[in-house]
């Protein structure tokens, strides 16, 4: 797999029930092609007590498949593609939507 995304990239969600919602990468789950966005695909979840936590129903961020997500271009408010350019000898990731530095 090509590593596109990196944390702390603003991507928007493109399928799914948070379809268009704008986040920030906070982990990257390369092995299983998945990152992780908060406040992006919450589920509720049942947790049992123990001594750091009381228990109960709890909302938890699971992790959302890199191919439901885009890029975000901030400068024109939509959803860009990410490619590679070569620049003085160093691999860089780009915006196909307007080539601008990722």
């Amino acid at each position: 797999m090509i590593k596109k995304y990196k944390k702390g990239d603003e991507v928007i969600v493109t399928t799914g029930k948070d379809k268009g919602k704008i986040g920030k990468i906070a982990k990257v789950l390369v092995s299983a092609d998945k990152v992780l966005i908060p406040g992006i695909n919450v589920v509720k979840k049942h947790e049992k007590p123990s001594q750091d936590s009381k228990g109960g129903i709890v909302n938890k961020d699971m992790p959302i498949h890199i191919s439901n997500i885009l890029a975000y271009d901030a400068k024109n408010k939509k959803p860009s593609r990410v490619g590679f350019k070569i620049e003085e000898g160093k691999k860089v990731r780009i915006l196909k939507s307007n080539g601008e530095k990722y």
